[in-house]
């Protein structure tokens, strides 16, 4: 029992009981006027809560229940081994207030950090807790994902909610079972579950009565001071994007400059967040000539700006703005992400008019150009949803960059939702600041009707990797045509872009292309300066059209791609040319990062 009475010693010892009540009851005085001030401030205006199933999922779930009563057998098998799982959990617990040593049932999945606080495992009450709740969870989750005859979109739409909900109820989210929650609302004596309260109707505040949690002390960063601080100038600029040279580091560069196109559907400064994460400022440093686009964030008066302007008045207009810049008329390219998709209609539409050596090499990072299985995005894109989606977005003119945010977040909702809801409401900390943080803060808006098409035609009908089946600026295009020689990079743990989608992608091209797969995930996997040491890359020279066998027969590289890349596409540089600088070929129109990139979605 030694061991026992060790274990309750290290239980914070709780406050007079008399002094606690008077200071809850305090607390919960200040916190009804703290309310009642946030319902008078919000009495006009207060926005119209969506009514119906606009993300079609109640019948995703019907569907699920009625093929999972077809099979009764197979739910009371399930029910019978949860029993079972309960009554060994009992025993284990019971063997444990004896003093006895067991081993859990269960464990929390590799990088489940809810419960790493030490009281999850050394006090009995809160490890049974734990343990009842994984597998609880792991019963729920397996018996939706076992369903039989669902076919895959439907399945995967009940997966992905049945894992919200079973987030949602982790006993880490609620502050009675939550044992660093209860350990802090004691010592401060109910204040940080008071300031917990400030923090969530600032949320609420803040997104106009809808929940918009804040994940960084945004008043820590300032674009263009200390974060997005690479030295080059805007050079271009159109109602679309500014196109920003970047001034050289190096007294000789590549005679052909290096194109950056990034998504619009978030910011370019991920490539450039601080000084030793920059892959645009290292690039500079290999010796190119950087110009990167920064796409303008979109109101109401886009609504009518199509996938066509954003290929003519981006990537196109920035090449001949290049060429009057620097005198070359061929550049290497970069897409990112949508940018990466963009570049590749690029290459399609400038085969197709003859100009096709406009693009000595291009290079994508995390792009999809078959969507035949956009992970879990595909939950949020079928013909129900994107009606209802797109009738949002055209009485509006766009798609609000929060609802993006929202979406995208909860792809990962224990880290990028849950974590901050326990942070800054449950122990009413300070959210950390954290620079990508920041920048997945800063969203950016959709104009209506590009994003509608870009929805339709690429997501939901899978169309660009059809010969012809898309037309954009005149052009059907024909992604088997590009014979431009290409660097696909892909992340393994990418929930936005898969890299088996990726990989697909890569064999679309009749050129030479070199794929390679990175560790970590959508950004980590990208943003992996060679100093850092971190993860590791496979490259293969095996032609196999499948994933699985290109990886079997693939070579592990520790740390940074960034190298190899440099290397690949050094052999597409044509050679070594004195430096160029800003404004010596278009006039400086201003300094970087420019205009545009600061335009914030309020």
């Amino acid at each position: 029992m030694a061991d026992q009475q060790g274990k309750t010693d290290d239980i914070p010892k709780h406050p007079d009981p008399q002094e606690f009540a008077r200071s809850m009851q305090e607390i919960a005085e200040h916190g009804q006027r703290l309310v009642s001030d946030f319902l008078s401030r919000q009495a006009s205006g207060q926005p119209t809560m969506p009514f119906g199933d606009p993300l079609n999922v109640g019948e995703a779930f019907l569907d699920m229940t009625a093929r999972m009563m077809a099979n009764p057998s197979k739910i009371m098998e399930a029910q019978f081994n949860l029993w079972q799982e309960y009554m060994a959990l009992w025993q284990n617990a019971a063997q444990r207030w004896l003093g006895q040593e067991t081993e859990p049932l269960v464990q929390p999945e590799k990088g489940d950090y809810r419960f790493r606080d030490e009281m999850w495992q050394e006090n009995e009450v809160y490890d049974f807790i734990k343990q009842s709740y994984l597998l609880t969870s792991r019963w729920m989750l397996g018996l939706v994902h076992d369903v039989e005859g669902q076919d895959s979109p439907v399945a995967k739409k009940v997966d992905f909610y049945t894992r919200q909900f079973v987030d949602a109820m982790a006993p880490t989210n609620f502050v009675m079972t939550n044992p660093q929650v209860l350990r802090t609302a004691i010592e401060t004596n109910g204040e940080s579950l008071l300031h917990g309260l400030e923090h969530m109707l600032a949320d609420l505040e803040r997104g106009k009565g809808q929940l918009r949690i804040t994940m960084t002390d945004e008043e820590a960063f300032k674009v263009g001071e200390n974060i997005v601080t690479t030295p080059g100038s805007v050079v271009y600029e159109n109602r679309l994007m500014q196109l920003i040279q970047y001034s050289p580091t190096t007294e000789m560069v590549n005679k052909r400059p290096l194109l950056i196109v990034p998504p619009w559907i978030n910011k370019y400064y991920i490539l450039d967040l601080r000084e030793k994460n920059s892959f645009i400022r290292w690039a500079v440093s290999q010796g190119h000539t950087v110009f990167t686009i920064s796409w303008v964030n979109p109101d109401e008066s886009y609504r009518d700006v199509t996938f066509d302007d954003y290929l003519m008045e981006g990537p196109v207009a920035a090449l001949d703005a290049i060429e009057e810049a620097t005198g070359e008329r061929t550049v290497n390219a970069i897409g990112y992400c949508l940018g990466g998709t963009l570049l590749g209609v690029l290459l399609a539409w400038l085969h197709a008019k003859g100009q096709g050596d406009r693009v000595a090499s291009a290079t994508h990072f995390t792009t999809m150009l078959d969507f035949s299985d956009p992970g879990e995005l595909g939950v949020f894109i079928d013909p129900t949803t994107l009606e209802h989606l797109e009738k949002e977005m055209f009485e509006r003119g766009y798609l609000d960059g929060a609802e993006m945010a929202t979406t995208f977040n909860m792809l990962r909702s224990n880290d990028l939702i849950w974590s901050f809801v326990v942070n800054n409401y449950l122990m009413g900390k300070e959210p950390f600041p954290f620079d990508l943080l920041y920048w997945n803060s800063d969203s950016t808006r959709m104009p209506a009707a590009m994003h509608s098409f870009y929805l339709r035609r690429f997501y939901l009908e899978n169309a660009l990797r059809e010969p012809g089946a898309v037309r954009v600026a005149g052009v059907d295009v024909d992604l088997s045509k590009v014979k431009t020689p290409a660097y696909f990079l892909s992340a393994r743990e990418d929930h936005i872009a898969p890299w088996i989608s990726t990989f697909r992608g890569s064999h679309l091209y009749s050129g030479p292309v070199k794929f390679v797969l990175a560790a970590s995930g959508h950004i980590a996997g990208v943003i992996n300066p060679p100093a850092a040491n971190k993860y590791c890359h496979w490259t293969s020279s095996s032609r196999s059209k499948n994933p699985e066998t290109w990886l079997g027969a693939a070579t592990t590289h520790q740390g940074s791609w960034w190298p190899d890349w440099a290397k690949w596409v050094d052999k597409h540089g044509g050679g070594p040319v004195p430096a160029r600088h800003p404004g010596n070929g278009l006039a400086a129109i201003e300094d970087a990062p420019g205009r545009y990139v600061k335009m914030r979605a309020v």
